[in-house]
């Protein structure tokens, strides 16, 4: 059975930095394509960076240069390393995992980004 688990987030002040994770259970974590999402409230869930089976990562504009993604295949997790966090980064982050056509999701970790 597969199963996602996200950690890591909490309450910062602006500028700061939080460190999320996503912990996978199951067979799949070699072949799958990770991604972390946010959704803020009364907002759509929206991507934030991917990486894939093979280590190519992406991002969103808005989290270029300050956000990275990274992932231990040792370990079945998937990091993202969030710095300079703005207000507007507040959300709940969601870890993904992608196999074919099957989707796996986190429970979700609230960032909240606040003086």
């Amino acid at each position: 059975q597969v199963q996602l688990v996200d950690s890591g987030g909490g309450l910062v002040q602006p500028g700061g930095s939080l460190r999320l994770s996503c912990a996978v259970s199951g067979s799949i974590f070699s072949s799958a394509d990770m991604a972390w999402y946010r959704q803020a409230p009364g907002k759509e869930r929206e991507l934030v960076a991917g990486i894939t089976s093979d280590g190519s990562t992406n991002y969103r504009d808005n989290v270029k240069g300050r956000f990275t993604i990274s992932k231990d295949n040792a370990e079945n997790t998937v990091y993202l390393q969030m710095n300079s966090l703005k207000p507007e980064d507040t959300a709940v982050y969601y870890c993904k995992a992608k196999v074919r056509w099957v989707l796996y999701w986190g429970q979700g970790t609230q960032v909240t980004v606040s003086s």
